[in-house]
């Protein structure tokens, strides 16, 4: 069963299962993979449940690997060596994109095309994928992004700086969880800017009197 970042999943400890499950939808794998990276708070949770998971494993009856030869051929027919390109992402790398999440944004945040939504906020659409779509959202320190819903379910992972919302504070590391339940208002931390990678399934609504006047530009 695929997550889908649909009403079945009512927190993280949902989230940190499918990931160690290998059933969230890509994007939102990626981003519970950078979670980890970047927070050491839910890394021995999730260890337990994948050592868990292989424990059934290995009491698995073995399956038959089907077209081996032609598997291991395609991975050795890799137009770059795996060594090279570890070398070329480790030179080109931005500490602000985990490794997780390099696959979605690119190796650095210097290429994000940023799009302004509204003065001290950009965004930078990176697509749908997978059924979700994600994106990255910057916000200038101390800003308020516009009061909103979503109709539909949103995770937010903070990469720089943080913010506060009705719900609490996240710092970089932190994943925020959003659905029809939630409307709020998040504020910038003081001091540096906010940059977050956000997955959502279902579209975000504007609640606010100034988001109401401001959603005609924010569409599409």
């Amino acid at each position: 069963m695929r997550y889908e970042m649909e009403k079945h999943v009512t927190g993280m400890d949902e989230l940190l299962a499918g990931y160690a499950a290998g059933t969230l939808t890509y994007p939102a794998q990626a981003l519970i993979g950078a979670h980890l990276e970047l927070s050491g708070q839910n890394r021995g949770y999730v260890h337990s449940l994948e050592t868990l998971a292989s424990t059934g494993l290995a009491d698995s009856d073995p399956v038959e690997f089907a077209d081996r030869d032609s598997a291991l051929a395609a991975i050795f027919e890799s137009e770059e060596p795996i060594r090279d390109l570890a070398s070329k992402r480790s030179c080109e790398s931005d500490g602000r994109v985990p490794e997780s999440l390099r696959s979605i944004i690119g190796p650095s945040m210097e290429s994000v095309a940023w799009k302004t939504l509204l003065p001290g906020v950009k965004e930078c659409k990176l697509g749908e994928i997978d059924g979700c779509d994600a994106s990255l959202i910057w916000v200038r320190a101390g800003r308020a992004m516009p009061s909103h819903t979503h109709h539909g379910t949103e995770l937010t992972l903070v990469l720089q700086g943080g913010f506060k919302d009705t719900d609490g504070h996240y710092v970089t590391g932190d994943v925020a969880f959003a659905d029809d339940d939630v409307d709020h208002r998040p504020i910038a931390d003081d001091g540096d800017d906010c940059i977050c990678f956000a997955v959502t399934a279902g579209r975000l609504e504007l609640t606010g009197p100034v988001g109401r006047w401001f959603a005609p530009f924010m569409r599409g």
